[in-house]
């Protein structure tokens, strides 16, 4: 079975990709170094050798809402969905939490 690192991004503001950079530059264990930019980004997490935390996993999910970044249909957000492509690493969007208090985990979505 795939060692899987899971990141749950749900809930935090995700608006722009310098929000993205800074809530996944923790558990994921980015460098200070990290080009906070999509090609960095995608050399991070599907050729590897930049994160040692990413590195020690064999499959990378992070868990967003479908809001914010993630709710655009523009350039950042196609190229860094389109990032996560391959099979060391998957983006995982959601619904947002409903005003009724729902859960948002039971409704996954791609």
């Amino acid at each position: 079975m795939a060692k899987e690192l899971v990141v749950d991004l749900r809930g935090n503001g995700i608006e722009t990709l310098d929000d993205f950079w800074d809530a996944v530059s923790g558990p994921c264990g980015l460098p200070p170094w990290f080009g906070r930019n999509i090609d960095a980004w995608r050399d991070t997490i599907q050729a590897r050798g930049i994160s040692d935390v990413i590195d020690r996993h064999d499959v990378l999910v992070i868990h967003v809402d479908r809001a914010g970044l993630f709710s655009r249909k523009n350039y950042e957000a196609r190229a860094l969905r389109e990032a996560f492509a391959g099979r060391r690493s998957r983006l995982v969007v959601h619904q947002p939490l409903p005003l009724n208090g729902s859960d948002p985990h039971d409704e996954a979505t791609d």
